[in-house]
């Protein structure tokens, strides 16, 4: 039998990498979007389903019993990370040690774990892992973010584990690309079931990789049941040797700590000791559970249980258990105790509860095959569920392992449509992943309407002394020497903590905290007065027939208010001096050939009624509502992208509200990325402007 086990994983190793399709991977490279490495980024998560399936637009992976991680490699250095950014580099030395001996920069995640004798993993032994003497440390690499300076996440999965076979090393065995296979999934989870694996992942073939998001596109099916849980407490029996006899296990559930029950096995006298020492910061006087578990209470399979006492401690120790079943009130039976998990947090710890998957796969539509030509392509919309139900006035919820109280939400921001502050919070949760690459590492200019769009509002720039702990902030001095600090974009934690102070829109700096200096884009602000808006349509197409004469690519978008927003990717080559002077010079050529409703004049008297042609925003600490935002404006409008062939006559504002965005992103994805993407040449753009313009 132990033979046959470890035959059968030497064959799943044989079959690495059969999902990578004939890429060539250096043209692949030249058309992903250059980027900074992005350290403090948290991996994409995969949706718990309750039985396999067979689809071929799917590949399968084996899901091992270890440590999710992600390292990143920049200049010789190396980090590991868990999934909440806690390191792991100085207790698997190991396999930082090799990782600093390659010659490239790249962002991977994977899970590490320990292989014994037999090629099998377990998690207890990798708990226990203190030396090369414990067993072989393994790192199973099966994705990759980024990579030289590319950001590949974009990228469908298969063509991202092909740059991954391309790359990555393989003299030593400590480091292995993972294994995919191209099967039937109800097969493949049989298999899994008879070697005594923990269970299988499902990918979409062509997802993208969305971070610190769960995600329809990744699925687990778990053989065994197992669930992280909350160590809030211990008892020890009367009369017992040993030094504990059960430890208390509790979940989050609807924000507070439910009691899920006890368990007393899976503890060598080794494993008693080390988390008796663990414990001793965490002992607390009183119970965190909100209803006192009766730990001496009988039940029909031990009607007579010995007397016990609790020491309670604070919910902040993870651990994992393997149990049979959950009983009707929710208590885990049989279960086995395997181990601490550092790499989680408590706050992130609820019941996990499989989806049906059916459903789930349902949810995740299939991209044409004629799309995968193009490498650099938007997510699909998932057919999210809403965060916050639509009762409680006030809320709790987990939102990127912080719990974030939502407040006031049956409160209606916008009259004339009905539509309540619940209403947004759930539109930016469903919509996350399209804007956050437009806020992350962005500070922000918060402008609040705690009573609706109709009552007061201001802007606040300063959160000092006012962000969670966990939030992101960038410094700065005002005139007078006083020190502050922006609310800086970073995950949907971020987003929705600034939405219920009644953030309706999301207005982002041009550049990011580290290259502040640099704009990632060029932005020409068409501002009406007294113009129709057909003509700031037609203000519009001349600037992009002046750009597309430049030979440069454009990216439009209602501002959600009463104009249109034109973005020209700078890729953060340039000073904010220098796009605002290319930005002036585009606008001037503009004017000249619409001088009759347009004006470059900065002062709004001597426009006369004009339509604006702003240049000026670009300009260090300048804001304007960003992609997919939310206005302030009856219709709850979205400052939404465009196809240029839908910028013509007849387009409206109220054409893209609250009520039809994620429709349309599921779509036509996010037509904004190339904003992000590769930037222009400015210098030759100019010289090519002072060419052709001079002419006419």
């Amino acid at each position: 039998m132990e033979k046959k086990v470890a035959d059968s994983l030497d064959k799943i190793d044989e079959k690495q990498g059969q999902s990578s399709p004939d890429v060539d991977v250096k043209e692949l490279l030249k058309q992903v979007p250059k980027s900074k490495i992005p350290r403090g980024m948290k991996p994409m998560l995969a949706t718990l389903v309750d039985e396999p399936f067979d689809d071929p637009e799917w590949q399968y992976e084996v899901k091992w019993d270890g440590f999710r991680t992600m390292a990143f490699l920049e200049e010789g250095k190396v980090e590991l990370l868990s999934r909440n950014n806690k390191s792991f580099s100085e207790k698997f030395y190991p396999i930082q040690q090799l990782l600093e001996s390659w010659e490239f920069n790249a962002v991977l995640d994977g899970e590490i774990l320990v292989l014994n004798e037999k090629g099998v993993s377990k998690f207890g032994d990798l708990q226990n892992w203190r030396s090369e003497a414990d067993g072989a440390l393994v790192y199973y690499v099966f994705d990759i973010m980024w990579y030289e300076g590319k950001n590949v996440m974009g990228l469908p999965l298969n063509e991202r584990q092909a740059i991954l076979q391309s790359i990555l090393p393989h003299d030593d065995d400590r480091v292995r690309v993972g294994q995919v296979f191209i099967t039937k999934g109800k097969d493949f989870y049989h298999d899994a079931e008879k070697l005594g694996l923990e269970g299988i992942m499902a990918k979409k073939i062509n997802s993208v990789y969305t971070p610190d998001l769960r995600s329809n596109e990744w699925l687990k099916i778990k053989v065994h049941q197992r669930q992280e849980v909350i160590i809030a407490g211990y008892t020890k029996n009367e009369n017992t040797t040993k030094l504990f006899s059960s430890l208390l296990l509790g979940v989050y559930q609807g924000g507070e700590l439910q009691f899920v029950g006890k368990v007393g096995t899976g503890f060598t006298k080794k494993v008693q000791e080390e988390l008796m020492d663990a414990f001793k910061p965490y002992i607390a006087k009183k119970s965190a559970f909100k209803e006192i578990p009766d730990i001496n209470k009988p039940s029909r399979f031990r009607p007579d249980p010995p007397k016990a006492e609790a020491t309670w401690l604070k919910p902040e120790l993870v651990g994992e258990v393997a149990f049979s079943e959950i009983t009707n009130d929710g208590i885990f039976r049989q279960p086995s105790f395997k181990g601490l998990r550092p790499d989680k947090a408590a706050t992130e710890i609820v019941r996990e509860i499989p989806v049906h998957t059916a459903k789930t796969i349902k949810a995740s539509p299939a991209i044409p095959k004629e799309a995968h030509a193009s490498a650099l392509r938007p997510p699909e919309v998932r057919d999210r569920g809403t965060l916050l139900n639509p009762k409680d006035a006030s809320q709790v919820r987990p939102v990127c392992g912080h719990d974030i109280k939502f407040n006031n939400l049956s409160k209606v921001y916008w009259p004339e449509d009905g539509v309540t502050k619940r209403d947004m919070l759930n539109y930016y949760y469903q919509i996350a992943e399209y804007i956050l690459p437009y806020l992350k590492d962005r500070p922000l200019s918060l402008n609040r309407f705690p009573g609706g769009i109709h009552g007061p509002s201001f802007y606040q720039k300063d959160v000092k002394g006012k962000a969670p702990d966990w939030a992101i902030t960038y410094p700065y001095t005002t005139s007078d020497g006083k020190h502050k600090e922006f609310l800086v974009g970073d995950d949907e934690a971020t987003l929705l903590w600034a939405a219920t102070l009644g953030c309706i829109e999301m207005n982002p700096w041009f550049s990011r905290i580290q290259l502040p200096d640099n704009p990632d884009y060029c932005v020409i602000d068409l501002d009406p007065d007294k113009n129709t808006f057909d003509q700031v349509i037609e203000a519009a197409l001349k600037v992009k027939e002046v750009l597309d004469a430049l030979g440069l690519l454009s990216y439009p978008k209602t501002s959600g208010s009463t104009g249109l927003h034109i973005y020209i990717p700078l890729a953060a080559q340039y000073t904010y001096d220098e796009s605002q002077d290319f930005a002036r010079k585009l606008v001037h050529i503009v004017n000249e050939q619409l001088p009759e409703y347009t004006s470059v004049e900065r002062m709004i008297a001597n426009r006369h009624g004009k339509m604006y042609l702003d240049f000026l925003q670009n300009r260090p600490g300048a804001t304007i509502a960003g992609p997919y935002s939310l206005r302030p404006k009856p219709g709850a409008t979205v400052s939404m992208p465009l196809h240029w062939d839908e910028v013509k006559p007849g387009l409206t504002m109220k054409d893209f509200t609250i009520s039809n965005t994620v429709a349309r992103l599921k779509k036509e994805g996010d037509l904004f990325k190339g904003v992000l993407g590769e930037g222009i040449d400015l210098e030759r753009t100019l010289k090519k402007a002072d060419s052709l313009f001079k002419k006419k």
